[in-house]
């Protein structure tokens, strides 16, 4: 079995899972968990705005037309497919429903780090978090005051 890709309406990901479903295609989307900074626990999609839909009997453009549904990613004329090795790979990363992501740095806030590419090399600063997409936030000592500065993952390294 192959899948494609749907793009669904913007945070209407389970409205077109319930209307793909009940055009007869299995539907996944995968989940994560998310706290926030009240400690409050909520499931948000892995890939927001995306569903990964069997395809079965060449009938996309089924999907194509279901309620929540914007867009069919495509590959020329017809749908671009993914492997189920894809799918399966997402898959065995669940743990009670939602995927476990890798293990971010083993840096707490407020931990010392020192620059170690880009044009900061060598400043030292205090790491202040994680952002999406590998990026970390520092604290830098510029212009006369903290600074909050993003930065790739691998351009910094802790000061033990």
């Amino acid at each position: 079995m192959s899948w494609i890709v749907a793009r669904t309406e913007p945070q209407r990901e389970q409205t077109a899972r319930r209307f793909l479903e009940l055009g007869g295609f299995s539907v996944y989307i995968p989940v994560v968990r998310e706290r926030d900074s009240r400690r409050i626990v909520r499931l948000r999609p892995l890939f927001p705005s995306y569903a990964f839909v069997a395809f079965q009997n060449g009938r996309w453009w089924d999907a194509r037309w279901c309620v929540g549904v914007a867009a069919v990613i495509m590959s020329g004329g017809e749908p671009a497919r993914l492997g189920d090795h894809i799918v399966d790979e997402i898959r065995s990363r669940e743990r009670g429903g939602a995927v476990q992501l890798p293990r971010r740095p083993g840096l707490k806030l407020g931990d010392q780090v020192r620059v170690v590419g880009g044009v900061f090399r060598d400043h030292l600063g205090v790491y202040a978090g994680m952002k999406p997409r590998q990026r970390v936030e520092i604290l830098l000592q510029l212009l006369g005051g903290q600074q909050k500065v993003m930065l790739a993952q691998q351009d910094i390294e802790a000061v033990r």
